[in-house]
């Protein structure tokens, strides 16, 4: 609930109702969960631009993170919030804290030789990679990246897949043109995701791994 608050721009109800999850559980001995609680409330609070609290959130979560016990924390719901998970969220706040470099050190981290392993996991992260780059000015880079998670998006079917596209568009036209984003629009334009009418459609490739 907490994550499609998130999403549907109702920050400070995201980052109630993930301090109420973690409130709740914090005598069920999931260090794991927690860390998760705390990494989506930070998500919020990067959202509200609430950078020390943020911060302070992150913080809580990687100690967390580190905290975690395979043993006991339940790992078969909740064994998907891996390493790469986590540097993905930290990824996202940094990104929306403005803090670019750090964005795209987790971003890249979180795809790195062990990534997530889940496909919408993966183009988030790619994305996030994407605007950093953009963010710090490297066009070429920027568009590079983009184009690959592009193509990851062929197999997803997902509103918040093209609200991040969306994002990294508006970020692409505050840097004007130039022969990288020209390039990059004309190969961008053959992508289900970079058009608006089909962003939402369902993949016609049979076999496509679930997302």
């Amino acid at each position: 609930m907490s994550h499609q608050a998130t999403f549907l721009g109702n920050f400070r109800e995201a980052a109630n109702l993930a301090r109420s999850a973690r409130m709740g559980t914090e005598t069920a001995g999931s260090a794991l969960a927690l860390a998760h609680f705390y990494a989506m409330e930070a998500r919020a609070l990067a959202r509200l631009g609430d950078a020390a609290e943020c911060d302070r959130a992150m913080s809580a979560a990687v100690s967390q993170f580190e905290r975690r016990n395979p043993g006991s924390d339940p790992a078969e719901w909740f064994g998907y919030f891996n390493e790469a998970e986590l540097a993905a969220e930290l990824g996202h706040c940094n990104r929306e804290l403005g803090r670019a470099v750090d964005a795209s050190t987790y971003a890249s981290q979180s795809l790195g030789p062990s990534p997530s392993g889940y496909v919408r996991s993966e183009f988030f992260a790619t994305m996030v990679l994407a605007d950093a780059y953009l963010d710090q000015g490297d066009a070429e880079q920027a568009c590079e990246v983009a184009l690959g998670a592009l193509q990851i998006g062929e197999q997803l079917k997902s509103a918040r897949c093209g609200a991040y596209v969306d994002e990294f568009k508006q970020r692409l036209a505050r840097l004007g043109n130039s022969r990288a984003v020209a390039d990059f629009i004309e190969q961008a334009a053959h992508t289900r995701l970079w058009r608006p009418q089909d962003a939402r459609t369902v993949p016609s490739r049979a076999g496509l791994p679930r997302s």
